[in-house]
């Protein structure tokens, strides 16, 4: 492979594709014990009830057995969600960095339902885990720091059982005239600070920031999906296209 075909982005700096992986770790292991304080703070609570969205489109079970993995889902905040919607659930969470799993599983320890997670440490672009083995895959705020996204979303497919369904939850582009001017200042502004004060690093915030504007526009990130083998892609978009939820279905 050639040097040019190797390289890829770190927020708007230009890496290796093999050391983009080691990077985003250290970014996760220095904010891993603030990290959901700080997305309290960014989005005004707001990453909450986006969460909440995600879940009840994903409408599990309440009384059948069922199984998700929640990727890059360390802390557990989706797969809480998901066990408290259904109690027959079985909830694998699997993250790259042991830190945010760390977090998680000791929030799990205080739950009711955190015996019915269990925390795996993985990477998405090879997980550890069967083919054809879950109901659901679940991802938020997570694929964009993957290093090879097309790689992520070929695992996807392949730990899905047929009829099962891929959603994931990511920042997108705001669309609205004058809210996108005021929420770029914002992000350029003000999360770096936040994360200065509360989490000691507003570098790791930086490179959020910038990762998000990196990111594919959700059409061609729909198409990305598609391109996997999903079906019946669609997304839809929250709070003006800061975020937005990508749905697809194994078929």
């Amino acid at each position: 492979m050639d040097n040019v075909a190797a390289q890829t982005h770190f927020g708007e700096r230009t890496v290796r594709l093999d050391e983009k992986q080691g990077l985003v770790d250290a970014v996760f292991h220095n904010v891993a014990d603030r990290y959901d304080l700080m997305n309290d703070l960014m989005s005004f609570g707001l990453h909450r009830l986006w969460k909440d969205a995600m879940v009840a489109r994903l409408r599990p079970p309440h009384a059948r057995a069922w199984r998700c993995v929640d990727v890059a889902g360390g802390t557990g905040d989706i797969a809480f969600r998901l066990a408290a919607a259904s109690p027959a659930s079985e909830i694998t969470v699997v993250d790259i960095n042991a830190d945010m799993l760390r977090v998680g599983a000791a929030r799990a320890l205080k739950r009711r339902n955190g015996e019915r997670i269990r925390f795996v440490e993985g990477n998405a672009e090879a997980l550890p885990l069967p083919d054809a083995s879950f109901d659901a895959y679940t991802i938020a705020f997570g694929i964009r720091n993957v290093p090879r996204i097309e790689a992520a979303l070929s695992e996807a497919f392949r730990v899905l059982k047929r009829g099962g369904r891929f959603l994931c939850l990511e920042f997108s582009r705001v669309d609205l005239p004058v809210f996108d001017r005021l929420y770029a200042a914002y992000s350029d502004s003000v999360i770096p600070a936040l994360g200065k004060a509360v989490a000691n690093d507003g570098a790791s915030y930086r490179y959020l920031v910038e990762s998000i504007r990196k990111f594919p526009p959700p059409r061609r990130f729909a198409d990305m999906i598609a391109a996997a083998g999903f079906a019946r892609v669609d997304y839809s978009p929250l709070t003006g296209g800061v975020v937005a939820i990508h749905s697809g279905w194994k078929i």
